[in-house]
């Protein structure tokens, strides 16, 4: 039986994550765990975050797992969710944190000038709610999914890769950003698929079945 670690350092939305991929992987082992070597036997690994960019990296260290994560994203499929995701990258203006360094690039705040300057209206921070997914990359992860399609987003920062050929999903709030980013056996996304109801599903599913 496969087992898929949703790993627990106290700062992601477990809950609705391991629940959704029960739901596509009803076959699987979906285990949240803060064991370190649980992570580590794990065939397949969801990396989530919830929070402040500062206290995730804190609490990453503080549960014994940076090791375990960097692990994963030299050996097995891991899927990165929300500063999950962000901390994937090399650095966040977020309280001027460093992230694992697995991917090039910073995290940076939506700039305020571009938000009062937005057609229709100012935008607010966080970015919130569902909005579109260009599919700007072709990955195995996006099958079945339109491009376009939304997904919900929650978040005030964003991932900015400097690594060419990185970015492989890009929304718009004020401006164009890069919101799934991928490399061999890493997929990273700054929206939620487990709040992101049959896209978010499908997506799930496709990350229980890929094979890097």
């Amino acid at each position: 039986m496969t087992t898929i670690a949703v790993v627990d350092y106290g700062m992601g939305n477990l809950r609705s994550v391991s629940k959704a991929i029960e739901h596509v992987a009803p076959a699987a082992r979906v285990v949240v765990t803060s064991d370190r070597a649980t992570v580590e036997r794990a065939e397949r690994v969801v990396f989530p975050g919830q929070g402040a960019m500062p206290d995730c990296a804190r609490e990453l260290e503080r549960a014994d797992l940076r090791a375990a994560v960097l692990a994963a994203a030299r050996a097995k499929p891991l899927l990165g969710i929300c500063i999950g995701a962000q901390m994937l990258f090399d650095w966040s203006a977020e309280g001027d944190t460093a992230g694992l360094g697995i991917f090039r690039g910073k995290v940076v705040r939506f700039p305020p000038d571009r938000l009062r300057a937005a057609p229709g209206g100012a935008l607010k921070v966080p970015h919130m709610g569902w909005n579109r997914v260009r599919q700007t990359a072709a990955h195995p992860l996006w099958r079945g999914i339109d491009d376009g399609e939304r997904f919900y987003f929650c978040h005030s920062y964003f991932f900015a890769p400097e690594e060419p050929g990185l970015g492989c999903g890009e929304s718009e709030h004020g401006l164009p950003f890069t919101c799934a980013a991928a490399r061999d056996n890493i997929f990273a996304v700054q929206f939620h698929p487990e709040k992101s109801h049959s896209a978010g599903l499908q997506l799930l599913a496709n990350f229980v079945s890929w094979n890097p």
